[in-house]
């Protein structure tokens, strides 16, 4: 898959998390200051300030006010599921609704060639599983398809909580369903959202995304 070009704080993160991950900065203990971390990694306040945005959002870093930034954890992936292990899962199915149309927008204006062939892989083998009435690894090729649609989009966090809600949904939807009948009817408008994307149409792939959300199709 193609490397999707990143910010400045975004490269912070990602050597923020590598020296987390590498005990070069332990959990528990205090995060270095901001005029440390600028002449650490070379680069001015405010991308370290969203840098720092970024991993707390994640879970990884903690913000206390007038005392300092704290690591609190070295799994995203871990402290995003176990915050959504405590939710409703109509909860989780409102942060996934909410995601949806604004990453369908962004991938829309940044996909790759590259992106749009992952893209077409899974809507094609979304389609297939559907006949064949394999709900489970239909399921998961219809995650995939709106995974590559997250990757397209080059925001690492909302892909991350994609997954992750996504994953909690399939949870649900595999004790509910017993064929493949709403992805048989679903499986025109997921290919006019593909589309959409290929035409690098922001709003006509916002506003198609919002209704398979809403189920109008």
């Amino acid at each position: 898959m193609q490397i999707q070009k990143r910010t400045l704080a975004q490269e912070v993160a990602e050597r923020l998390t590598e020296g987390i991950l590498t005990d070069q900065f332990m959990v528990g203990t205090k995060l270095p200051t901001e005029p440390e971390l600028m002449q650490l990694y070379g680069v001015g306040r405010s991308s370290i300030r969203e840098a720092i945005k970024i991993l707390s959002i994640k879970g990884i870093l903690s913000v206390q006010q007038g005392v300092g930034t704290f690591i609190v954890s070295k799994n995203i992936r871990e402290s995003l599921e176990s915050q959504m292990d405590k939710a409703q899962i109509e909860e989780v199915f409102e942060v996934r609704s909410l995601l949806d149309s604004k990453i369908a927008a962004k991938a829309a204006m940044h996909r790759t060639e590259k992106d749009l062939e992952i893209m077409k892989m899974y809507l094609d083998l979304r389609n297939t599983l559907a006949e064949e009435n394999r709900i489970t690894e239909c399921y998961e090729a219809d995650i995939n398809f709106h995974v590559a649609i997250a990757e397209a989009c080059g925001n690492t966090l909302l892909k991350e909580i994609f997954i992750v809600a996504s994953k909690h949904i399939m949870r649900s939807f595999e004790s509910s369903h017993t064929d493949t009948e709403p992805f048989k009817i679903s499986q025109n408008i997921h290919t006019e959202l593909y589309h959409s994307i290929v035409n690098k149409d922001s709003e006509k792939a916002e506003f198609i995304a919002q209704q398979i959300v809403d189920r109008i199709y």
